[in-house]
């Protein structure tokens, strides 16, 4: 009888353990159960020195549980003695370093003394055992940040592969504050060990557009680019279509879109003429298109040139190059791909940006279709050779 007290107790003890300590009086964990429950409910004020009496009792028969420790310390420091409460919290991370409770409450402390070198030392090893405590944590984040000595512990940190790092650069890019350190952490990371992977650049990126920091957004950008990336660089980034899409906003981007098949190919792959990117139209109706970049273009007097040719193009709509303002609706070129057949066939449009209200620009080739009506069918294939854009000399 007593073996199956013992064995349900143990079934009882996370739901209900009020129920399990009174099948089992000496089940620890039921015990810690209570005790935290009492401690965190909210509707009512718990009796710390009851509780106190219960975990010193508990201690007394398992000398080895980090979590009493840290629940006795808890207590004394909701009594106000703070000193004998970090000693119990110390006392609980010597016998378990991940204990959690005495985590946080370290973690704290470090906070409050200023040792945040340490902070971020208690924070790497909180996370890497309770990843899920990151939201908890994050809220704390810039504060240390701010200071010179936190900034250098968390790049530190994040140079030595610290899991959190993603969802760090993650979090930092949802406010403007965070995205300052955000985008400054990826840039001292470049040139190290661990330099920035393209997600965490992407997302960074993406922070500061969503921001309206568009210039940090393509500074990041040209920042992040390889050697083997910067010969593509141009007004156009890969102006010729190469196939080394790199998922960044001022890449080239091809969506998933019915109706239509986009496909990039590279000089020394393709068959001659259809270097490029190639547009074949499925004979189906096609509302916008899947091909785009971001741009960045001042103030100035532009050309845009495109060298395209096509077999059997028919666009019951036009089909066209825009270039529109980020962040508001206005257009400042429209660039209108003809029909038909034609091979290698040179087409340009100038264009001015003016003085303001447009500090970055969205390229796109779409269709004038409104509505995917099936009178209006795309029919053929269009390989654009090279797109490039040029500043023209006031």
């Amino acid at each position: 009888m007593a073996a199956s007290s013992i064995g349900l107790s143990r079934f009882l003890e996370t739901e209900t353990p009020t129920v399990s300590l009174a099948l089992d009086p000496l089940n620890v964990n039921a015990l810690i159960g209570e005790i935290t429950h009492e401690l965190n409910d909210t509707s009512n004020a718990p009796d710390l020195d009851a509780l106190l009496a219960k975990a010193e009792s508990a201690l007394r028969f398992d000398l080895a549980d980090a979590r009493l420790y840290s629940l006795i310390g808890e207590i004394k420091y909701r009594q106000g003695e703070k000193g004998q409460a970090y000693g119990f919290f110390d006392q609980a991370r010597n016998l378990s370093k991940t204990e959690i409770h005495a985590l946080q409450r370290s973690i704290g402390r470090s906070i409050e003394t200023g040792d945040l070198s340490g902070a971020v030392g208690e924070i790497d090893i909180l996370l890497r055992r309770w990843p899920d405590q990151f939201p908890a944590i994050a809220e704390g984040l810039p504060p240390i940040l701010s200071n010179p000595d936190g900034y250098q512990a968390v790049l530190a940190a994040i140079r030595a592969a610290a899991p959190w790092r993603a969802k760090l650069l993650v979090a930092l890019s949802k406010t403007p504050d965070g995205l300052d350190f955000a985008n400054r952490l990826l840039l001292d990371l470049t040139g190290s060990r661990a330099p920035p992977n393209s997600s965490e650049l992407i997302y960074v990126m993406h922070g500061n557009i969503r921001h309206k920091e568009y210039e940090q957004a393509y500074r990041l950008f040209l920042f992040s680019l390889s050697d083997q990336e910067r010969k593509l660089g141009g007004y156009i980034f890969n102006s010729t279509f190469e196939p080394v899409s790199s998922g960044k906003p001022f890449d080239w981007h091809v969506g998933d879109r019915s109706g239509l098949e986009v496909t990039f190919a590279a000089s020394k792959d393709a068959v001659e003429g259809e270097r490029g990117a190639t547009v074949r139209f499925l004979n189906t109706p096609v509302k916008d298109t899947a091909l785009q970049q971001y741009i960045q273009l001042p103030p100035g007097s532009y050309k845009i040139s495109l060298a395209a040719s096509a077999r059997n193009l028919k666009l019951p709509k036009e089909l066209f190059w825009s270039i529109r303002c980020v962040g508001s609706a206005g257009e400042i070129a429209r660039f209108n791909i003809p029909e038909g057949t034609y091979n290698r066939q040179a087409l340009s449009l100038e264009f001015s940006v003016g003085p303001a209200g447009c500090p970055m620009q969205l390229l796109k080739l779409e269709t004038a279709a409104i509505a995917e009506s099936w009178r209006f069918r795309y029919v053929g294939t269009l390989v654009m050779h090279e797109l490039s854009i040029e500043r023209l000399s006031s």
